[in-house]
């Protein structure tokens, strides 16, 4: 809807034609008042009645045009919730060569870990309305896909973009949760909230995990990680062997399921999240349907209308109307042919 930020001087409109009306004075009084000369200079007695009404209907659509830019025409959205405190969420990724491994079913489909991740982590993100999330993607290294942001279309189009080895085919578990504790420290946040998920241990990295979950504890960093695959207690099946044959560049069966879910659980514990092992795409939907209850998304109690300003419509097309009407003012005597 339309809105005026200062309706009140649309009270100006009948300003000209109250003063059109005002009675003249006599010589004795005041001087009359006259029309403007740019009224008067165009007609004569070969002017037509119509076109002397030209000018008086231009200058008062000049007028009209100005006083409706003056009062501020502003277009009201719709209400937009807005959440009543900050909560930021920071998922970090794995993308180490692990994660080619086809163990997973989706929709009846064998797929990799990390085709799997990005259908229902994708599913995840665009349900945390609300939330401020940013996205750690990590292998020999670890880096910011995409900074805090409310942005979730963004944050889920980057996960989609993501490829295993892009950052490496080894696991740097602690560089990645220092880069988010650092990431954190740099906002005044009410929730701090570290989503790991990885299918392997820590090979590789500048950050040992015990200096980075220390670094975590000190910053009151809650991280809930989940591991991908059988775990350490997983017994060997056909399965796990035909899986590993079907990815033989990844090495042998202990780095198929190399999950250190020991460090994970301490990670969790520590910072008073939780571990998840999730064997399959329905393990990781049951996951996030429970982090949405153990970190709801923040009530929104606030409404605001975005305001977007209109006046440079009026004002554009009066100057123009302005602009063209001295213009044939200066140029129509010219090609006037003289009785």
């Amino acid at each position: 809807m339309i809105n005026f930020a200062w309706p009140w001087l649309l009270l100006a409109l009948p300003l000209p034609l109250l003063m059109y009306r005002l009675p003249a004075k006599t010589k004795a009084g005041v001087a009359t008042l006259k029309m403007p000369t740019i009224i008067e200079n165009v007609g004569g007695s070969a002017t037509t009645a119509k076109k002397q009404h030209i000018p008086l209907i231009l200058l008062s659509l000049i007028w009209l045009l100005f006083v409706l830019a003056g009062s501020r025409p502003q277009w009201l959205g719709d209400a937009v919730n807005i959440p009543t405190e900050s909560r930021e969420m920071m998922i970090a990724v794995d993308l180490s060569g692990s994660m080619k491994a086809e163990d997973m079913r989706l929709n009846g489909d064998l797929v990799n870990r990390l085709e799997m991740l990005k259908v229902v982590l994708g599913d995840f993100i665009e349900r945390r309305v609300g939330d401020r999330l940013g996205l750690i993607l990590f292998g020999d290294d670890a880096y910011m896909q995409t900074p805090m942001t409310y942005d979730r279309k963004t944050v889920k189009q980057m996960l989609d973009e993501s490829v295993i080895g892009l950052v490496g085919t080894q696991t740097a578990i602690g560089d990645a949760v220092t880069l988010a504790t650092k990431r954190f420290a740099e906002k005044e946040v009410s929730n701090r909230i570290l989503l790991l998920v990885t299918d392997g241990r820590n090979t590789a990295g500048k950050i040992t995990p015990d200096e980075a979950l220390e670094l975590a504890v000190n910053n009151n960093i809650t991280i809930y990680t989940i591991g991908i695959g059988a775990g350490e207690s997983a017994q060997n099946t056909l399965f796990r062997s035909q899986a590993i044959s079907r990815i033989g560049n990844i090495g042998s069966a202990s780095s198929f399921r190399d999950l250190d879910e020991k460090l994970l659980t301490e990670m969790a514990d520590k910072t008073g999240g939780k571990y998840f092992l999730a064997e399959s795409a329905e393990d990781m939907e049951e996951i996030y349907l429970l982090l949405d209850q153990l970190e709801p998304v923040e009530q929104e109690q606030q409404k605001m209308r975005p305001v977007s300003a209109m006046f440079y419509w009026p004002l554009s097309l009066a100057l123009l109307i302005s602009f063209g009407y001295i213009l044939w003012l200066t140029l129509a005597p010219k090609f006037t042919k003289p009785e």
